[in-house]
């Protein structure tokens, strides 16, 4: 009498599937809009700021507009962007710079599944951490506010702040290095469980035909 072996075979299957989910699952989101300091960045100083700023639309549009808000800050440059142009919100009186927008040309945009790096130059206020509240638009209308404290649990909210936090030594924190860490390790946990999910199906497969 031959016994089948495809319930079993079935059953490894979709329980290393789930597996290698619920790991997926559970790998924390990726693409936020998050802001670096030079290294050599000080309270009150001059430090080159540097915005990744993913494209995370589930419709399919592009990025077409990214407005940083400046705690008033009294010097700013933003760097040349091929396909951009870049808008300071200046009070004249005050001598400042409250904000920087950046506007795609008809024919740019940041696509889907790409990001973009937005680079400005400006002078520090004489504090240890800074918010950069943005605005994410959409070429569909739809408009993304990354304005959001931490939990107060710690945890990361689901449009955190862009902040960069300067150490007591006077240079950009690790915070960013360290939250990119621990994306690659979710990442690397996820395709792990994906590679074993294949390694038992194939080794299962082999078994079956053995027998």
């Amino acid at each position: 009498m031959r016994i089948s072996r495809r319930g079993p075979l079935r059953a490894l299957f979709l329980t290393t599937a789930v597996s290698a989910a619920l790991l997926i699952g559970a790998a924390p989101a990726l693409a936020h809009v998050h802001v670096d300091a030079d290294d050599d960045a000080a309270p009150g100083g001059y430090a080159m700021l540097t915005f990744k700023v993913p494209n995370e639309s589930e419709k399919g549009a592009s990025t077409t507009q990214l407005t940083v808000e400046l705690p008033n800050v009294a010097s700013a440059s933003t760097e040349v962007m091929p396909g951009w142009t870049a808008r300071l919100d200046r009070d004249v009186a005050a001598g400042t710079t409250r904000s920087v927008t950046w506007t795609a040309a008809p024919s740019a945009g940041i696509p889907p599944d790409q990001f973009a790096l937005f680079r400005i130059s400006v002078k520090l206020p004489d504090q240890q951490s800074v918010n950069f509240p943005a605005t994410q638009t959409y070429s569909d209308g739809q408009v993304v506010k990354w304005d959001q404290a931490p939990l107060p649990n710690g945890d990361e909210p689901e449009y955190p702040v862009p902040t960069v936090n300067l150490s007591a030594g006077g240079h950009a924190d690790a915070t960013a290095q360290a939250h990119g860490a621990s994306d690659g390790t979710a990442r690397w946990l996820a395709g792990g469980a994906l590679v074993l999910a294949v390694v038992s199906i194939a080794l299962a497969i082999l078994g079956r035909r053995r027998t």
